[in-house]
């Protein structure tokens, strides 16, 4: 049987690597897919270093439009990223006919309204399990292996560039921008790390699980994001003396009011496997009703780590080349004509709990006074530690403290009017640190 051809958009990093595990286990991956996979042709703006990767296994070209032109191509790999050509190339692809493969999170999260469309019309398959956590299967569990299960909700460390500058935090006691800094030396961060510190690469990622998870359309506008670049090394101190650990945490629930979608900062119970994954490592759980909890882990990026997913995603086109359209699997795991218009929640809505920390006046009546703006709130403390201040940057001759709250589950919209009056009363004295608390049990 001949070999399904190939044609790779971009030959950097993840391109690179697709190329060379592809090589390096053609028999093996041969052997999986019932026929062989080959890379035919390659578009780069650098011809150079394209054909210094593929040497004369492969035409190069630095022109995209060509290899989606090639009648001999049966699956275009998109590795371009970002929103606009990308889109443009992979709609061209699939208007075609190819079948494409992508990596680009961003791309499927912003348009995959549009592309998915475009594929069902032309009987093509949008595959992207290296979009989301690199070489964790973690599209392929939720789209195929918890078929069965009605999935309450879904928590991931999902990305590595903010599990690596957390974990050295605590760790190491060292502030935000000190590891920051240590972690673009390192190549762990890019020069500029926006995407990654302000949680929008996560919410990107959150987007796809969410629907495939239940059965929505995908909608990043809707997803609440907060990132890491406020947090201080305080806070992460005081966390561990309670017993948990911040992580960056991608968190979607299934609520009767609708479903949750929301990136932050999350305390999360030390003794959770998920609050103990270090590094750059990702790591996702899953809670279904049938299966209950369950944990994928693994590295989130890198050159053949994505390579593995892009690689897995070939195969499962080459055995499905063939098949009747209507009866593969579907792009976001449910039926296009079954998905849902369950509506995603405002973050006002979103019940959950939270770890306060107050700057306060050392003085008699102060916690009695915080106590009871929260309880006019329904809000109810969980636990509470008090810590002595260094005073900080304000002179004063008041003597200062710190008052660290955590609270039971509470609604959103309750706790920020709480903030409000707190933050008004004359013996705080500093902006009150908010976090979002996740038992995850």
């Amino acid at each position: 049987m001949t070999p399904i051809r190939v044609g790779l958009l971009g030959i950097g990093t993840v391109g690179s690597g697709t190329f060379n595990v592809l090589r390096r286990n053609q028999t093996e991956i041969t052997r999986r897919a019932g026929r062989g996979i080959e890379i035919t042709m390659v578009a780069d703006l650098d011809t150079a270093r394209a054909k210094a990767v593929v040497g004369d296994s492969a035409r190069v070209v630095a022109d995209a439009r060509e290899v989606i032109a090639n009648p001999d191509i049966d699956i275009v790999v998109e590795l371009i990223g970002g929103y606009g050509m990308a889109r443009t190339l992979v709609l061209e692809a699939i208007a075609a006919g190819k079948h494409v493969v992508t990596a680009n999170k961003a791309l499927l999260a912003v348009h995959g309204t549009e592309i998915f469309a475009a594929a069902r019309d032309k009987g093509v398959v949008v595959a992207f399990e290296a979009a989301v956590a690199g070489g964790i299967p973690i599209i392929k569990a939720l789209r195929e292996g918890l078929t069965a299960n009605r999935i309450q909700w879904i928590a991931g460390i999902i990305n590595g560039t903010t599990n690596f500058i957390l974990s050295e935090m605590r760790a190491k006691g060292l502030d935000f921008g000190v590891v920051l800094k240590q972690a673009q030396e390192l190549g762990y961060a890019e020069a500029d790390p926006t995407f990654d510190i302000e949680g929008v690469d996560a919410a990107h990622k959150l987007t796809l699980m969410s629907a495939i998870a239940f059965g929505i359309p995908v909608q990043f506008d809707s997803a609440h994001v907060e990132g890491i670049s406020k947090l201080q090394a305080a806070d992460i101190t005081y966390a561990e003396h309670l017993g948990y650990r911040i992580k960056l945490l991608g968190i979607t629930k299934r609520t009767s009011a609708g479903i949750e979608l929301r990136v932050h900062p999350t305390l999360v119970p030390a003794k959770r496997l998920i609050a103990n994954v270090e590094g750059a490592m990702n790591a996702v759980v899953v809670h279904g009703d049938a299966v209950g909890s369950t944990l994928y882990y693994g590295k989130g990026a890198g050159s053949e780590p994505t390579a593995s997913a892009v690689i897995a995603d070939l195969v499962d086109i080459t055995r499905l080349h063939t098949a009747d359209p209507r009866h593969r699997v579907p792009h976001l795991a449910f039926q296009h004509d079954a998905l849902s218009a369950t509506p995603i929640l405002p973050m006002d809505a979103t019940v959950t709990a939270y770890y306060l920390r107050l700057q306060v006046t050392d003085e008699a009546g102060v916690l009695a006074r915080i106590a009871g703006i929260l309880a006019e709130n329904r809000i109810s403390i969980d636990a509470l530690l008090q810590r002595p201040n260094d005073g900080g940057a304000v002179e004063s001759a008041e003597a200062r403290t710190d008052v660290i709250i955590l609270t039971h589950d509470t609604v959103e919209g309750g706790m920020n009017r709480a903030i409000t009056q707190m933050q008004a009363l004359p013996t705080v004295l500093a902006p009150i640190v908010r976090i979002r608390k996740e038992e995850l049990s």
